[in-house]
């Protein structure tokens, strides 16, 4: 008979029991899994109840319709455990790397990382996926025997590495981080429980991450058709989403705008979904991998998209670049949301007691880096909605985000 909550999967799956377990040993739960253990605790964290009013692109309140950090969270856990489902592998641990992949993502969407990056330059930088990890490991603080939520290193390696590798074989940092190098966060705590910095992450990580990818693509597009950054006819531009449209249009003339939207949005997401089992099927066929090991070890990726949905997610970024990212609307608001955040950094550095009580628990006051870290961890934690509501605490004037 298998364990509570036990289900099939492939030889290459991680397996709960096979666990390389936590950095504070646990008795195990006898009603769930390891991995599903975790997804628990990143569901019941306040990181998590954070990305409720959290911006991906537009502000929280401009209207109830947009995705927020929490809802795209919620699609990208839906498609990773698709995909988990369809290729053999471990649907919970899939799950918690997708519930978990947004957490250290600042207010503000894309803005707040780059104003953090901008002003953590000189200490350490800083990096959301870095910042995931801090929290996880440090910043959630609910457990009364150890910091952060003591995840297993499965999931933990699968948080920093679900983009690949940070380290080539020599131990220098691969592309991603060629000019600032890894996060200090990541070697810190890769320091305590190495998480292979050199390998890629196992299947699960791999597949939350594309499944990323297609969430962005297919909710970016409904979120800007409907908030009038562009119009439909505008997405022919794109192959791949004219030859959507086409095949819409042959099978329902005339349907109304909205319908024609959702009808648009979800093949997106099918025909990746589908393409990314089809390529991972064929890669795992060549791989053949015994473990998880082996897909850990393998040159590259087991769970992608094919060559040409590659080309396809690229023609759909690049379409978005331009006339969603960097809307001369959405471009207002980021310069505005900019401002809010340069101006609590500098406050929080020179005015600490600015910030509240327990935030000031054993403040380094004399030691540059480590106040400025602790700023960085308090703005980063902060919703769109309360940074708005700090700034116009400590200043005369704060931007209206509209």
């Amino acid at each position: 008979m298998r364990p509570f909550g036990e289900r099939w999967r492939a030889p290459y799956a991680c397996d709960p029991q096979a666990s390389r377990g936590r950095l504070h040993p646990e008795a195990a739960s006898p009603t769930r899994s390891e991995f599903q253990r975790d997804r628990d605790r990143i569901i019941h964290s306040s990181a998590f109840r954070r990305l409720k009013h959290k911006t991906q692109v537009f502000v929280y309140h401009e209207g109830d319709h947009f995705r927020t950090r929490l809802t795209h969270t919620i699609e990208v856990s839906q498609i990773a455990r698709a995909l988990a489902r369809s290729l053999g592998l471990d649907e919970d641990l899939a799950e918690a790397l997708a519930l978990s992949h947004d957490l250290g993502h600042t207010p503000f969407g894309h803005t707040g990382e780059d104003v953090l990056e901008a002003r953590m330059a000189a200490f350490g930088g800083f990096d959301h996926n870095a910042q995931a990890l801090r929290i996880v490991t440090r910043l959630e603080r609910r457990y009364a025997a150890f910091d952060g939520l003591n995840l297993t290193w499965e999931t933990l390696e699968g948080l920093v590495k679900h983009n690949g590798p940070l380290l080539d074989a020599a131990g220098n940092p691969t592309s991603r981080y060629a000019k600032s190098g890894v996060p200090l966060a990541i070697l810190e705590y890769n320091a305590l429980q190495d998480l292979e910095l050199a390998t890629h992450a196992g299947g699960e990580a791999q597949a939350a991450a594309v499944a990323d990818d297609i969430a962005y693509n297919a909710h970016d597009i409904d979120d800007g058709l409907r908030a009038g950054l562009f119009d439909i006819e505008a997405l022919r531009e794109v192959a791949f989403l004219d030859d959507i449209l086409r095949e819409i249009d042959g099978l329902y003339p005339g349907l109304d705008l909205s319908r024609r939207i959702h009808e648009l949005v979800r093949r997106v997401i099918t025909r990746f979904v589908e393409d990314v089992v089809n390529e991972g099927d064929r890669r795992l066929a060549a791989l053949a991998p015994a473990s998880a090991g082996a897909i850990r070890g393998a040159a590259k990726p087991a769970i992608c998209f094919s060559t040409v949905m590659q080309a396809a997610d690229a023609a759909v970024k690049g379409f978005l670049y331009p006339h969603m990212y960097r809307h001369p609307h959405v471009m207002a608001v980021r310069h505005d949301a900019d401002a809010i955040l340069n101006d609590l950094f500098a406050r929080f550095m020179a005015e600490p007691e600015s910030m509240p009580a327990e935030w000031q628990t054993d403040l380094p006051r004399d030691d540059e880096p480590r106040l400025a870290r602790r700023v960085a961890d308090y703005i980063a934690g902060m919703t769109d909605r309360y940074a708005i509501l700090e700034h116009q605490r400590l200043f005369d004037v704060t931007p209206d985000l509209r």
